[in-house]
C-alpha cells in the first residue's frame, strides 16, 4: 500500500465522517459547515484566478494604484454563486427534502466519480477531452452507470419512497452529467492556470475544490430538477 494511497484513504474516511456529522446534526451545524466549505472554495478559486490573470498584469508593471478588474469580477461572480446559489439551495434541499435526500444527491456525485475512475482504469480507451487527459469515454460511461447505484440502494431499503423508475433514473443521470461537466470546468480553469491542485488542505487529495468541483454545480441543479419533477 503506497503512502499516497494511505493518505487518500484516511482523508476520505475523515471527510465522510465530517459529512455525516454535519448532515445529520442540528441544522445550525449544517449551515456553519456549508459556510466554512464555501469560504474555502472561494479562497481556492481566488488562487486559480490569480494564476490566470495576475501574471499578465505583472508583466505590464502596473502601478499599485491600478487594480485588476478582471480578477475582481471573477472573484465576485464566484463569491455570489458559491454563497447565494450553492449555499442557499443546499440549505433549501436540506430543509425541505431532509438530510437523507441531501446525502442522496451527494452520493450520486460521489458514485459518478468512483464509476469514472474504476471503469476508466479498467477499460481505458479513447480520451474524452484535452481539458482533462485522464478522463476517457469509457470512464464517462462508467460514471453514468454508477450514478444509479445510490437510487438502487435507497429503493432497496425503502428510504425516501424512491423507486427505480424512469423519472428517478433520469434524475440520477442528469445530476451525474452536471457533476461531470462541473469537474471538467474546474479542470479547464486549473489547466489554464497551470496548476495541478487547487490547494493542499487535504493530504493526498489536494484542495477542497478538487473534491467538490462537481458537487457545487450538481447540488443547485438538483434543486431545480426537484421543482420540475
Amino acid at each position: 500500500m503506497s503512502q499516497n494511497f494511505l493518505k487518500r484513504l484516511i482523508t476520505s474516511i475523515i471527510l465522510l465522517s465530517l459529512l455525516l456529522f454535519a448532515n445529520y446534526s442540528h441544522q445550525n451545524i449544517f449551515i456553519l459547515s456549508i459556510f466554512i466549505l464555501a469560504s474555502i472554495i472561494c479562497v481556492e478559486a481566488n488562487n486559480i484566478f490569480s494564476k490566470l490573470v495576475m501574471p499578465q498584469y505583472l508583466k505590464k508593471k502596473l502601478s499599485k494604484k491600478k487594480f485588476n478588474s478582471k480578477f475582481l469580477i471573477l472573484n465576485l461572480i464566484t463569491f455570489c454563486y458559491v454563497f447565494f446559489v450553492f449555499c442557499i439551495l443546499s440549505y433549501k434541499i436540506h430543509q425541505l427534502e431532509g438530510p437523507t435526500f441531501f446525502l442522496y444527491v451527494i452520493s450520486i456525485c460521489f458514485f459518478t466519480d468512483i464509476g469514472g475512475y474504476i471503469i476508466g482504469k479498467i477499460i481505458g480507451g479513447k480520451k474524452l477531452s484535452k481539458i482533462s487527459p485522464n478522463k476517457t469515454i469509457s470512464g464517462t460511461t462508467g460514471s453514468f452507470i454508477f450514478s444509479i447505484i445510490p437510487l438502487m440502494i435507497i429503493s432497496e431499503f425503502n428510504y425516501l419512497n424512491l423507486e427505480i423508475n424512469t423519472n428517478n433514473i433520469i434524475f440520477c443521470l442528469l445530476i451525474s452529467l452536471i457533476s461531470q461537466l462541473g469537474d471538467l470546468f474546474i479542470s479547464f480553469l486549473k489547466r489554464k492556470a497551470k496548476i495541478k491542485d487547487t490547494g493542499k488542505i487535504l493530504p493526498g487529495h489536494g484542495g477542497i475544490l478538487d473534491r467538490v468541483d462537481g458537487i457545487i454545480f450538481a447540488v443547485p441543479f438538483s434543486y431545480f430538477l426537484l421543482k420540475l419533477f
